[in-house]
């Protein structure tokens, strides 16, 4: 009988919850299995007081809580639980895998985005935004002055935390918040409060042309999921939505219209894929549009061929060859599928057909047929049987592996307890134990021997051998596989260095970690040598293995040093690297070098990533050169310091921006050796140049082409999770994330986007690269908010960028004076100061400093200080003496601290006689330091200024209006 399960399992843990995860089978094999064996994320499996195996062979599993009695979970137990897990299972028949089971603790992180406060007229929209990441999703609620809103047709509560309140009344005023709720906690956001105008009293939005206020974003969904495409319009009058789909098929009938304008689809099918676009429009010939695409995902699905299906058993002579079909069921949406067999529990083989060659005698086992795309697994089982002749010898016994290096093994076994005699030969199997995607290999082996001698196999890997018998009558059954670990080996490269300098006397060195491919075993640490030009005499450092810098120190300024690097495992140290060469700085005022320059290797192309060197203000951009590095200088092992002239340099220099921070070399040549250049440059001169040299990665053998298949075809990574953006500094944010939750696709790095929150101009994007799941973003500006997305990377296949993330840099002191600063003499003894803010207040400025003296030699500390409010800009200087110059200067308070001063303004106060005859002229009177006005308030220069063109302009329209006069009177 053959059976089908969905995958993989996903299992979510909350607070005091169990899971029991089963290993059997199936209905495929009668009766349980003999041995059970598990695994997590495809390695050993350490038991825990939280997670241990039953006598029936399932898995037990809780989620730690932590030990102060809360509902929280206790540090590391994502560490100690979460993971994937899958089971081997033997039978009668042979061995069976599993599909994977994903084990994940619930959380339930803080709000990313908050609703926000605003005033809309009566009978406007309201619309309130949260967003929070959970698992699993959480529900969301929305409370009105902490009681939960009505069920009412004007309140729309979407699933992805939107509240649309339609036609707005005065009773809808008040304070709004978001309340998120799953199995781990209950969240509330921060209140927004909401404020009804009357009608027409918003300047803003009278006659106001469309405009979509909430657009549908790009959604990708596993079949069966619900989908909310949302539109918002704004416009007076109200404007009216529709929705099409840009193909110009007609949208399904089991779409439906949420509120007014929201499209909602229940359970969402691959039929459902596709362009939607919302168009709005007033009662007028404007309009606007917006469109999203929905992606959905199918199910994985397989089938048997027609000429295996309803088998649940095939018996087939010992000396035919057979052949199984496995065909493509449901795998669509726009997501790849791959089909390949599992033989016996032993990895899977490639390609949606299997052919099983006769081997001479009875056989008996479970096959397996996997399909996988992006939204999981599918499998079918059924058991294969051939008939066994009578007198075949039973299976090879004691079968035992030893590794004797890092690619070799000595498998030995012995002979079979039942007609021993009659064997002509053995044959010895094995593949790796570990991963899907393997390959059996076997070896003929004369009668007269029990063992061989494996070789080229790969350090550091887990192997399964086992070993068949042969008679004249056919083959023996299998022996009892035999596991070994092959021993680590040194590393067969060196990292790649890139070198630069953040003063005169230090040299930073920083690596990026070698592939397993490369590192043959754990990398436990690195040595760096250096030493002076060509000087024999060698100093070395060593560091642990998970570091990737290190920061030379005490060398001498304006000189070359070389610098190498190599990679050891518990087998000892690699081959080191090529010297590179790096001179170091002067004392003098050039620019430094770019820090963490990184150059990531692709088969065709280098990608360079870098940050900007100390004082970036100084530098106007940056200079990039590369050339691929000749035979005779890779073989010499030495090559010139990075200063060498343009000419040497097969492409550069490239220009580039003072803010960009990548950039990809395109049209190199696999497998070779390329140097890469980077220095910053100045209004007068070059900087100092970080260096870096590698290898492109190279081209696949056509052996490993071959041994791979087809290519494998998976859907899209989905965005990283939980991500979380945080404050670090004035101009720097830490961003966060977790790796996609349920995702069948490797994630090999992320690329993280950001710009200036509201901001719609390509040119102020920014791209960075991380292989963690971190990264500090720095050079922003300060008391700027910013939006972040990220975007997850698969093996040749990008995924879409995940939902915005937004988050301001710290206040800071303020970058410039206060501007624009007047003085005028109002009085023997009073000054009026005008100024504006400061032109880059990085914060909110709290107050303004006013110094001053009538010596302006004296130290800053002994003159006057004043201080006004943040949100003033005039102020009177009173109890100055007369006809004296006083000189003045400003500065600017954040919460931070105050930030620079102006320069120096002077002025003089007015003597008494004269200030006196103008209060006269004036109709003013002044007595000590007050003024008084005679007949009102004093009339500043700008008003007098205003008078007397007011006055002008009169005088030429009564002069107009008489000229006109005059010449209609001849023709009266």
């Amino acid at each position: 009988e053959l059976s089908c399960g969905p995958g993989p399992v996903q299992v979510v843990l909350g607070p005091e919850q169990v899971a029991v995860l089963d290993c059997s089978l199936g209905t495929a094999a009668a009766g349980p299995p003999t041995s059970v064996t598990w695994s997590k994320d495809e390695g050993a499996l350490l038991e825990h007081s939280h997670l241990r195996l039953l006598p029936n062979g399932s898995l037990w599993l809780s989620q730690p809580l932590a030990p102060n009695g809360s509902e929280e979970a206790a540090p590391g137990a994502s560490d100690v639980i979460e993971g994937s897990y899958s089971c081997l299972a033997r039978g009668p028949l042979g061995v069976v895998a599993s599909q994977a089971a994903v084990v994940k603790l619930a959380t339930l992180a803080g709000f990313s985005l908050h609703p926000e406060s605003q005033t809309v007229e009566e009978n406007g929209t309201a619309r309130f935004e949260c967003h929070i990441e959970g698992l699993p999703a959480p529900s969301i609620t929305w409370e009105k002055d902490q009681v939960t809103v009505p069920a009412e047709p004007r309140l729309i509560t979407l699933p992805n935390g939107v509240l649309q309140i339609l036609d707005v009344q005065e009773s809808d005023a008040g304070s709004y918040r978001c309340v998120a709720t799953n199995s781990a906690h209950q969240r509330f956001s921060q209140e927004a409060l909401l404020k009804v105008a009357s009608r027409g009293s918003l300047a803003s939005t009278g006659g106001q042309d469309v405009v979509i206020v909430a657009a549908p974003e790009n959604t990708t969904v596993v079949s069966g999921q619900s989908v909310v495409m949302e539109c918002v319009a704004s416009a007076d009058p109200t404007p009216f939505v529709s929705w099409v789909r840009q193909d110009g098929k007609p949208i399904s009938t089991d779409v439906i219209v949420l509120g007014r304008t929201n499209l909602l689809i229940a359970s969402a099918h691959p039929r459902h894929s596709g362009v939607y676009v919302c168009r709005t429009s007033p009662r007028t010939r404007d309009f606007a549009a917006a469109a999203a695409e929905l992606r959905v995902l199918g199910e994985a699905g397989r089938s048997w061929g027609s000429g295996c299906a309803g088998r649940p058993m095939r018996e087939l002579a010992g000396t035919e060859n057979w052949e199984t079909c496995c065909q493509r069921g449901r795998a669509g949406g726009g997501a790849g599928g791959e089909e390949s067999f599992v033989k016996g529990g032993r990895g899977r083989l490639g390609g949606d057909r299997l052919d099983h060659w006769r081997r001479g005698g009875g056989r008996r086992r479970l096959e397996q047929c996997v399909a996988e795309n992006g939204a999981g697994h599918s499998v079918r089982r059924r058991a294969l049987a051939v008939v066994v002749r009578e007198g075949l010898p039973s299976a090879p016994t004691r079968v035992t592996a030893t590794p004797l290096s890092s690619s070799a093994v000595l498998v030995a076994w012995e002979r079979p307890e039942l007609h021993s005699e009659q064997i002509i030969g053995f044959s010895l199997h094995y593949q790796k134990a570990r991963g899907m995607d393997n390959v059996e290999y076997q070896f003929a082996v004369n009668n007269d021997t029990t063992e061989l001698q494996v070789r080229d196999l790969e350090p550091n890997t887990d192997y399964e051998f086992y070993v068949v018998a042969y008679s004249q009558l056919g083959a023996s059954r299998t022996s009892t596989p035999a596991l070994v670990h092959t021993l680590d080996d040194v590393p067969s490269a060196a990292p790649q260095l890139s070198l630069s300098s953040p003063n005169p006397s230090d040299i930073r060195v920083e690596w990026l970690p070698l592939p397993p491919s490369l590192s043959n075993g754990q990398v436990v640490k690195y040595k760096i040598e250096y030493s002076l030009g060509k000087e024999d005499q060698i100093s070395s450092s060593e560091v642990p293995g998970n570091e990737t810098q290190l920061t030379l120190n005490s060398l001498l300024p304006n000189k070359v040093y070389r610098v190498r690097i190599s990679a050891g495992t518990r087998a000892g140290y690699g081959a080191p690297s090529q010297w590179v060469q790096h001179r170091t700085p002067t004392c003098s005022p050039v620019p430094f070098a770019p820090a963490e320059l990184k150059v990531r290797a692709r088969m065709e192309s280098l990608v360079v990533s870098w940050q900007p060197p100390p004082h970036p203000a100084q530098i106007s951009g940056y200079k990039l050169y590369w050339r691929e590095v000749g035979a005779e200088e890779e073989a010499d092992g030495e090559s010139p310091p990075g200063g060498r002239g343009d000419q040497a340099w097969d492409v550069g220099p490239v220009r580039l921006k003072k803010k960009v921070k990548q950039y990809e070399l395109t049209q190199l040549v696999p497998g070779r050796l390329y140097e890469v250049k980077l220095v910053a440059f100045n209004k007068h001169e070059d900087g100092y140049a970080a260096v870096w040299k590698g290898r492109t990665e190279k081209a696949p053998t056509p052996a490993s082409v071959i041994e791979r298949n087809l290519p494998i075809q998976r859907g899209p990574p989905l965005p990283p999770a939980h991500v979380h953006a945080e404050s670090n500094s004035s101009t720097s944010i830490w961003l966060r994330w977790k790796k996609p939750d349920f995702t069948t696709v490797k994630i090999v790095n992320y690329t993280v986007r950001f710009s200036p929150w509201g901001l719609r101009n390509a040119s102020l994007v920014t791209y960075y690269t991380s292989s963690g799941e971190d990264i500090l973003i720095g050079g922003l500006k300060p008391f700027t908010k910013y939006e972040f997305a990220v975007q997850s990377h698969g093996v040749d296949v990008d995924g879409p960028f995940g939902s915005v993330v937004e988050r301001s840099t710290l206040p800071d002191r303020p970058s410039t004076p206060p501007s624009d600063l007047r003085l005028s003499s109002l009085t023997p003894s009073t000054v009026l100061l005008h100024w504006c803010p400061p032109t880059e207040p990085n914060g909110e400025i709290v107050e303004y400093l006013i110094l001053y003296s009538n010596n302006h030699t004296q130290p800053e500390h002994q003159w006057t200080l004043l201080t006004t409010e943040g949100n003033i800009f005039s102020a009177e200087v009173r109890g100055l003496e007369s006809d004296t110059r006083y000189f003045f200067k400003m500065g600017a308070r954040t919460e931070v601290g105050p930030g620079p001063f102006s320069g120096l303004q002077d002025v003089i106060t007015l003597q008494e006689k004269l200030a006196g005859k103008r209060a006269g002229r004036e109709g003013l009177a002044w007595s000590g330091d007050e003024l008084y006005g005679g007949v009102g308030d004093s009339l500043d220069v700008h008003s007098v200024t205003g008078i007397i063109v007011g006055v002008c302009l009169g005088l030429l329209c009564l002069l107009a209006c008489m000229c006109a006069v005059l010449r209609r009177g001849p023709h009266r």
